[in-house]
């Protein structure tokens, strides 16, 4: 469906676990309130309007985190049960810690019942969300008709989605080619009508949009068309499948009055990307301040078990390409690179030097490296934003020089300190699958993912899980 059609549905679903949430909260109290039981259980309208608040903050939040209201209306049943429950039970965590944090001293039975019901009333409304869906398109909303110009391979692809659209009220109305009249079958039969006859058609009938599903070469032929289309006031749209831009968003941007259509193969929302520069600004400047003694008695500690520096410096790649210093306590002794050589034959990886038991490790170093302590100078590096704290792992110039060409567009992100490779087995991921890790990591970005990969490194950090 249309990306207005999916986020009008997301607005209803957020709408809707608000009121149930309301209900919920009410009912609960409301039974609680009645229970003759040895404490009366009263509650003064600020703090009803605190905790119901507080309550449906956190369960919109964890709904839009795991993009349950982009899957209700379509998901199997046991999904719609396992989304409510966890969704209600990390609410419920939450309500306990924010009871506990303002000393609230609710009633233990009445916390109970709201979870309860909440995950009954959601589970209710959402297993009938596609019929209840269903009867208010019915009812309030009027069917969007759709023709497309085009019959070839990607034009009849399009015809499909519009099709498997018809549920959210979009209606394909047919096909306008130069060799009409015939038919295109789909799952039904579309008349396929001669372009010329397109005029006609949109004073004849009701047409909300036309998409232009065409060769890229034919599009200037079809200037005056689309023209046409605009003057009387219909939205047209151009399929843009016919460039090879797989991996690419596409969208409209401007410079000045030019439109330019724009292909980006990743994130480029600027204002999710500096709600995550500011986070990292925020947690790096935290990190090293509260940690700054601790920096200073490893510091002395690695001075005083091996010559050499306590920070070690390198230069990495860092967001398209640019270099920077990178910065880490040492773990290794202080002719580490000069020996490298030396060593070669023990490499585990393709491109990238690793040793599982590496003798050019201090005694100290492998307890660093063990819990990735001798990455904590990073924070520096993110303070100064040559990296973020969730993004692809920085590259050696060398080790980028002899990257494969869809392995380059990991630099495309700013680098960062951990990383789905960090949490899903770290130095025992073969370089393929880390490579496609963070493909998969730029591809499907978001802020959510960012936390949730922070969250998830801290348990395998603290164990030392997967490090070399």
């Amino acid at each position: 469906m249309f990306r207005g059609h999916r986020r009008r549905i997301r607005i209803l679903f957020t709408v809707s676990d608000v009121v149930l949430l309301a209900l919920a909260f009410f009912l609960a109290y409301l039974v609680r309130a009645k229970l003759n039981l040895e404490h009366d259980f009263f509650l003064r309208s600020p703090v009803v309007l605190l905790l119901a608040g507080w309550a449906m903050v956190v369960w919109v939040g964890l709904g839009y985190w795991w993009e349950i209201y982009d899957r209700i209306d379509r998901a199997h049943p046991r999904t719609i049960l396992r989304d409510a429950f966890q969704q209600c039970l990390l609410g419920l965590a939450s309500l306990v810690v924010f009871e506990y944090l303002l000393r609230l001293e609710l009633s233990r039975l009445f916390v109970g019942l709201f979870a309860g019901l909440a995950w009954v009333l959601l589970c209710l409304f959402r297993l009938n969300a596609g019929r209840l869906l269903g009867v208010v398109r019915r009812g309030f909303a009027s069917p969007h008709y759709v023709m497309v110009v085009g019959s070839n391979e990607g034009a009849v692809r399009l015809g499909r989605e519009l099709e498997n659209a018809d549920e959210y009220g979009i209606r394909l109305k047919g096909f306008f080619e130069d060799s009409g009249p015939r038919e295109i079958e789909l799952d039904r039969t579309y008349p396929v009508f001669p372009l010329s006859e397109l005029p006609g058609v949109l004073r004849a009938d009701v047409i909300d949009e036309v998409i232009f599903a065409v060769d890229s070469k034919r599009l200037p032929e079809l200037e005056e068309t689309m023209l046409m289309c605009d003057e009387e006031g219909v939205r047209t749209r151009v399929a843009v499948d016919f460039f090879p831009h797989v991996n690419s968003h596409v969208y409209l941007d401007r410079l000045g009055p030019m439109p330019l259509l724009t292909f980006s193969a990743t994130p480029h929302d600027e204002v999710r990307l500096l709600v995550k520069r500011v986070t990292d600004i925020f947690l790096a400047g935290a990190f090293l301040v509260l940690l700054l003694p601790v920096f200073i008695l490893i510091a002395i500690l690695i001075k005083l078990t091996s010559p050499g520096p306590a920070i070690f410096r390198q230069v990495r790649c860092g967001l398209n390409g640019r270099q920077f210093t990178f910065y880490k306590f040492r773990s290794m002794c202080q002719d580490a690179e000069a020996l490298r050589a030396s060593l070669e034959h023990l490499n585990e990886r393709d491109l990238v030097f690793k040793i599982k038991d590496d003798p050019r490790l201090t005694v100290v170093g492998r307890w660093l490296r063990k819990f990735s302590i001798d990455e904590w100078p990073n924070f520096w590096n993110v303070l100064k934003g040559d990296m973020s704290l969730v993004g692809p792992r920085p590259a050696l110039p060398s080790e980028v020089n002899q990257y494969k060409r869809w392995q380059r567009r990991r630099l495309r992100m700013r680098p960062g300190i951990t990383c789905l490779w960090a949490v899903s087995g770290r130095d025992e991921v073969d370089f393929e699958t880390w490579m496609r890790m963070d493909m998969q990591y730029i591809d499907n970005w978001s802020l959510a993912l960012d936390w949730k990969i922070m969250l998830r490194t801290i348990p395998h950090v603290l164990i030392g899980k997967g490090a070399h």
